[in-house]
């Protein structure tokens, strides 16, 4: 019995492992983006399901486990065609964290933590694009994994964004992990330990203090087990340089992903909010590109991002524009940056061969940026 809401509502999905497999006597749970032959894939809104259909096959991962002896037990709860990072869903409920109740699982695959906290199973499966397995892990007190992007096959599984989009698993104890990893990837489980330790300052930088201290101790016991251990900086830009650009990467093609089942099917209400910060991201993404390109001095563009496995269904009901009757779910967004006039110059003045003034902190010659008043030329 369910009491945590970790598994989608309905009937159990349930399907029988190969008997004799390394994994045999186990139990996991798929989160509801994976395909399981013969049982509808969510994606966490009721109107993913009536416009995709119904798997005949096991994503790949499913068949992997299934071969290996694992036998699945039911299909978790998502945020929304996974985009979200607190586990929250507007259709299917939040699932309870059995490590603290009261407090979100974390996202997207928040069901599979959910489950797997809870004693539900003995592992689950969830996808991580920009932290959706690591967060419940983290949230949940679980091992959990993001793999190296294509190291696991994802056919099977629906897609969010195709350069970040990575399948991983969680268990509540390192043997177990470790067991999953092995059938999974394909290689045995190694009988020596690293030779080094590496510490990432800059990622122990980000932490609280409270955290730094907590996890001091872990790293003095790995060190101690491994012998030896340096500190390494991970992002020598700069690990903000690097989310801004996952931020704007991630964001872009998953708006590319979803565009047409948004204006095409008009899903209800939840899943917009969370792919309209990509439409203006995409445009951001195209802006760059566009004057990276004049400065190269002209290139061409970057190819198109591979839009989701299962094509949309089209639907005449488009997202309506307020005021304006239907219109794609796109002409119904704020005003995007590529869209905005670039701003003239103000004129440099200053006579040749003197210094640059500053005025209020700007140097002469800067682009000035004015608010528009509603009513002026």
């Amino acid at each position: 019995m369910d009491d945590l809401g970790a598994f989608v509502a309905g009937a159990r999905c349930q399907v029988p492992g190969t008997p004799g497999g390394a994994l045999d006597g186990l139990t996991f749970a798929v989160k509801d983006l994976i395909d399981v032959a013969g049982w509808p894939t969510g994606g966490g809104n009721p109107d993913w399901p009536r416009e995709h259909p119904t798997p005949t096959r096991h994503a790949w991962v499913v068949q992997a486990l299934l071969d290996a002896g694992a036998s699945v037990i039911g299909k978790t709860v998502t945020d929304e065609v996974s985009l979200g990072i607190l586990g929250e869903n507007a259709h299917d409920g939040t699932p309870i964290n059995p490590a603290a109740p009261g407090r979100v699982p974390g996202g997207s695959s928040s069901g599979s933590a959910s489950a797997v906290a809870g004693g539900l199973c003995d592992f689950a499966l969830g996808t991580d694009s920009g932290g959706s397995v690591r967060v419940p892990a983290s949230f949940c007190g679980l091992h959990g994994i993001r793999p190296t992007h294509g190291h696991i096959d994802f056919t099977g599984i629906t897609v969010q964004s195709p350069g970040a989009d990575t399948c991983g698993w969680f268990a509540r104890d390192a043997a177990t992990f470790a067991r999953v990893g092995a059938a999974l990837c394909g290689a045995p489980l190694p009988t020596r330990l690293p030779t080094t330790l590496l510490v990432a300052e800059d990622a122990f930088g980000f932490a609280d203090s409270a955290v730094q201290d907590a996890l001091a101790p872990l790293v003095d016991r790995l060190a101690a087990v491994i012998g030896q251990h340096r500190t390494e900086t991970l992002a020598p830009q700069g690990l903000s340089t690097w989310q801004r650009s996952q931020r704007v990467l991630q964001g872009s093609e998953s708006w590319r992903t979803f565009e047409p089942w948004l204006d095409r099917c008009n899903p209800r209400p939840g899943v917009q909010r969370g792919a309209q910060p990509g439409a203006r991201l995409d445009a951001d993404r195209r802006r760059a590109h566009r004057r990276g390109a004049d400065a190269r001095g002209g290139a061409r563009p970057p190819a198109p991002v591979a839009a989701a496995g299962h094509d949309p269904v089209p639907a005449d009901n488009a997202f309506p524009c307020p005021g304006s009757g239907a219109a794609p779910l796109g002409a119904c967004l704020p005003a995007r940056a590529d869209k905005l006039p670039d701003q003239p110059r103000r004129p440099d003045r200053r006579a040749a061969g003197q210094p640059a003034r500053r005025h209020r902190g700007r140097r002469a010659g800067r682009p000035v940026h004015r608010r528009r008043t509603r009513g002026r030329p």
